[in-house]
């Protein structure tokens, strides 16, 4: 099983004839994922739809409607990476990634994986994978001179999930430097928030919108945050936020989010974003998605949840975008230096899961409405009475 692209640079040192890339090229970069079948359960993606995922974006690349891609995984959830011309909400991209997770669905049910075509909510491709199921996040960017970018995968959680660390990147100067001493990100970001009950958007410009943004983002189960921007227009970091439940009208599994940030010059550098992540925050998901546990930074090998199908995951892969390809990916939470965060981890979900049924382990009675708790629900239908 491999995260490595197809189609990079043999060489990619600079030889004596190397000058400095031009700026301004035009790219997108979009990922897309989708849960087409667990192995063994909800733990991993079989090799098979690695391989099969792969085959098909290499003949979208040879075709030209790819210029670059990666395929990879977290946890059991398939995750597509790919640069194009084609801007956001591409039809022509979108459906190429639902055909893959088509092909891929139908691998896994001749495997007999674990919820082969589980994110597949409709029967056949409407013109945009959102609202059919896949998680999608997509950014169109001028590429600089140099463009680092990190993609977020999380596994056994929901979209909420980003609250928190995007606020740490983008709003808190305890965690980004760059805030504080870097003049060109003094000014601040605009963060883009969407309602997903209510269908409907607001903007907050930060600092000074700052305990405003606060007082909606840490409602995660209502307020997500779909993107972030420089004050001057350059796109910063955006998520997906699809939450399953409410497109299929009842419980089908976490909607295990992607997201995408830009890094440096004049946004927060690497370390920057990953030290987001360097406490393990709680988040709703884990078993059945109807506990609450903590997020784990770890490796994609590591990205293999089984303790009580968790605890929820989340992985880092680091590329630099040069001309349009993929240079990379590095994996970022493969690194000694998170260590504690993942024993710190491991502690929290060994306090939680000692409350087995209870809250604050399991979800709080309007969470688990989007479970699979209205068929328990259903049983005791007729059987509650006044009190007197």
């Amino acid at each position: 099983m491999t995260t490595q692209h197809k189609g990079a640079p043999a060489r990619q040192v600079p030889n004596k004839t190397w000058k400095p890339a031009a700026a301004g090229a035009r790219i997108t970069l979009s990922a897309i994922k989708a849960d087409v079948g667990g192995y063994p359960g909800h733990m991993s993606v079989h090799p098979h739809l690695i391989e099969e995922a792969e085959a098909r974006l290499n003949e979208a690349r040879k075709d030209g409607l790819l210029v670059d891609y990666c395929v990879s995984s977290c946890g059991d959830d398939l995750e597509l990476i790919m640069t194009h011309k084609e801007g956001v909400d591409s039809e022509k991209i979108h459906k190429l990634a639902w055909d893959v997770f088509y092909s891929c669905a139908g691998v896994a049910h001749g495997l007999k994986l674990y919820g082969a075509g589980q994110d597949l909510l409709a029967d056949s491709f409407s013109g945009n994978v959102k609202g059919m199921g896949p998680g999608v996040a997509e950014i169109e960017l001028d590429e600089r001179k140099s463009e680092p970018v990190v993609v977020l995968m999380a596994d056994k959680t929901g979209p909420s999930a980003w609250n928190l660390p995007l606020y740490k990147m983008f709003a808190d100067p305890f965690n980004t430097a760059g805030l504080v001493i870097d003049g060109s990100m003094h000014d601040g970001f605009v963060f883009e928030i969407h309602d997903v009950k209510e269908h409907q958007k607001i903007e907050f410009s930060c600092p000074e919108e700052l305990y405003s943004l606060l007082a909606f983002i840490g409602s995660t189960g209502k307020y997500l945050i779909k993107s972030v921007r420089r004050k001057d227009g350059t796109p910063a970091a955006v998520s997906s936020t699809q939450k399953l439940s409410l497109i299929a009208g009842k419980y089908v599994g976490k909607d295990d989010p992607v997201a995408i940030v830009r890094c440096q010059s004049g946004l927060p550098a690497l370390g920057e974003v990953l030290e987001a992540f360097s406490t393990p925050w709680i988040v709703a998901g884990w078993m059945r998605g109807s506990h609450n546990g903590p997020l784990m930074p770890v490796s994609r090998k590591q990205a293999t949840p089984s303790r009580f199908d968790g605890p929820p995951r989340v992985v880092a892969l680091g590329f630099q975008i040069a001309h349009g390809k993929l240079v990379g990916p590095i994996d970022l939470f493969d690194d000694p230096s998170f260590d504690h965060v993942r024993e710190e981890a491991n502690h929290i979900g060994s306090f939680l899961r000692r409350h087995g049924p209870f809250e604050p382990h399991r979800l709080p009675p309007h969470d688990m409405e989007y479970t699979t708790m209205p068929e328990i629900m259903n049983k005791l239908k007729g059987r509650f009475r006044k009190i007197d």
